[in-house]
Formats: structure tokens, sequence, C-alpha cells
């Protein structure tokens, strides 16, 4: 079993999301917010005319877009793997979003498994990815990856199969704020 970027951004949220959409199999419907479909529908649109200069200012040699990628713990697709002058390699990442001086920690978490993925699939070493904030005038942003970023992903990885394969039902999280907002909030134990 292999968990994606979009499992392990939930169970930091709250750890039962995984235990609600993934063992009791409630979907959460969240194709239906505006957002998500406009963001949907953007990151295809840039996939297919993405500007050569925003590769040319990070020193890319060589691009691959549009790649699933899979290993012993994650999956996930990735809108670009590039590999760099310095022999390294990246994920690059688009956003329907606007840069407000701020990387929210849902865009790390997924470059982190973008990241670990790269890795596993190519054999170059990833300390660094890259998000494009298709709403700010395509503004490019640096983010800087280490070891330990990637070992807590895999970490987390192991905690979501666990729940998924013992059924296990965890802890919520302990920000109550976030319960407000949560599709699960009217069957959840508190």
């Amino acid at each position: 079993m292999t968990v994606t970027p979009s499992h392990i951004i939930e169970y930091l949220f709250c750890h039962r999301y995984t235990y609600f959409e993934y063992v009791l199999c409630i979907p959460q419907f969240e194709e239906k917010y505006y957002k998500v479909l406009k963001g949907r529908e953007v990151h295809d649109e840039k996939l297919k005319r993405n500007k050569e200069y925003l590769r040319q200012r990070i020193g890319v040699v060589e691009k691959h877009i549009d790649n699933y990628l899979s290993n012993e713990y994650l999956r996930g697709r990735v809108d670009e793997v590039v590999l760099l002058k310095d022999n390294t390699m990246a994920p690059l990442d688009y956003k329907f979003a606007e840069y407000k001086d701020k990387i929210f920690d849902t865009y790390k978490t997924q470059l982190f498994c973008y990241a670990i993925l790269i890795e596993s699939n190519f054999g170059k070493t990833v300390n660094r990815g890259y998000i494009v904030y298709t709403r700010s005038n395509n503004k490019l942003i640096e983010l800087f990856i280490n070891d330990r970023d990637k070992q807590d992903v895999i970490r987390i990885a192991k905690e979501i199969i666990n729940i998924i394969e013992n059924n296990y039902f965890p802890k919520a999280t302990k920000y109550k704020l976030r319960c407000i907002d949560c599709t699960y909030r009217n069957i959840c134990i508190k």
C-alpha cells in the first residue's frame, strides 16, 4: 500500500481524516469546492503552456512534465521534475494561489513528498523544490528540503498505512478550531 501527498496533508490536519475517508470509505466531496476545481483547470493549462524563462532562472538542463511516480510508501503526480545544472533534481509545482509572503505547510509537505519520489525514481539528490504561484504573475519561490523533512514524511506515511491496514481509530486533532470546518464534524466522536 502507498499513500499520496493528499493523504499526508489530510493526516497532518487531523489523523481522523485517514480513518473516515480510507477505512470507513466516507468521501469528503472536495470536488465541489470552487478553488479545487479552478485550481485543477489552471494547473492543466499551465502544464500545456509553461513559460520557459522560469526554468532558465533556476538553471534547468532537463525537464520531465506531468510525472506519475511511486515508491514503497508514496505515490503522486509531479507537475515537473527538473534536472538542474548542479546535477541535482527538484520538483516544480504550480499553485492556483497568490503568494502572500508565506509558504503554506501543505505546499511544503507536498514538495517533501515529491522530493522523496524523485530521489527514488531518478536516483538523484533533491535538496530544493519550487512553487509557481499562478495568481501572482507566475511568482517562483524556492524551498530548501533537508533529510529530516523527508524522514518525517516517510514516518507519517507509515502511520497512515498503519491506520488503514489495521482499522485503527486515531486521536482527533488537538486544534479544535479545525473541527468547525471539517467534513466529518457531524460523525466524529470528539
